[in-house]
């Protein structure tokens, strides 16, 4: 992947690290400073231990509100399988730091469950109660309004999708992540757009190539019946596949991920 390391920069750092929890005590939080410093504890724990969620029980227990620990809680029983648990944990952190959490709650309900609409109401919500950038899902893959465009396209509200697409490749500063403009194209793509598809798919090659764009290529040229340049992109998708240059999660499939046999196929 071409430009991996850049989408980096532009992540919050608290994806990456737990709450400072000495900004609790500058602000003369005692109790949620205290939780923190038990909580803290977690970082040499594996989450599915019980010591894990007993360690995150403590922190709760010194500081009820402290929604840190009902957020790593959750985060623990939505990669086990426990889905109502994570719903009412997350649910929990949500109503007490919403900024902290509604973004990564429409992740979730967006990358684990297709929950469209749902993931769609988080992030317009927390789009209209804060006044500064919404940021990126946890992963970093998407920021929160081009997961919001791929909702759409998936609900069949397509122009509206494509709207949000380009209105955020055109915000000032933004720099494309690594599958934006597929995202934008296989939309454009299922409006029988494909003068921007190829537009959108041919930018894409330039940011990251994957044999996901590649295959679209593809199809496009079958359809215009331009035989060679359908037999090379073919090709060129079946090469990168080959050589795992293709979408990819590590807990899920991408919305519009392509499989090998499916090129194959094609």
């Amino acid at each position: 992947m071409k430009n991996f390391s850049y989408i980096l920069l532009f992540l919050p750092i608290w994806m990456y690290s737990q709450p400072n929890c000495n900004a609790y005590l500058y602000k003369g939080d005692t109790l949620q400073y205290k939780a923190c410093i038990e909580a803290e504890k977690i970082e040499k724990l594996y989450q599915f231990q019980r010591e894990f969620q007993e360690t995150l029980d403590n922190a709760i227990t010194i500081c009820p509100d402290f929604a840190y620990a009902y957020r790593e809680k959750a985060t623990a029983y939505l990669k086990s399988g426990d889905f109502l648990t994570w719903k009412k944990l997350i649910d929990k952190a949500v109503d007490l730091d919403f900024s902290f959490n509604l973004g990564y709650r429409a992740w979730c309900r967006y990358q684990f469950f297709r929950d469209y609409i749902g993931a769609i109401k988080d992030i317009e919500k927390l789009d209209s109660l804060v006044n500064y950038n919404i940021g990126y899902c946890i992963n970093g893959d998407y920021h929160l309004n081009i997961t919001k465009a791929i909702c759409y396209s998936a609900i069949n509200q397509k122009q509206k999708a494509i709207k949000i697409f380009k209105d955020q490749l055109n915000t000032k500063n933004y720099s494309a992540g690594l599958y934006d403009y597929y995202q934008l194209g296989v939309t454009y793509y299922e409006v029988n757009d494909l003068k921007n598809a190829l537009k959108c798919f041919n930018k894409q090659t330039e940011i990251n190539e994957f044999a996901d764009n590649e295959y679209y290529k593809c199809k496009i040229y079958k359809f215009q019946k331009n035989e060679s340049e359908y037999t090379r992109y073919k090709e060129k998708a079946l090469k990168l596949y080959a050589e795992n240059k293709k979408m990819f999660d590590i807990y899920t499939r991408h919305s519009n991920s392509v499989y090998y046999q499916t090129i194959k196929d094609e």
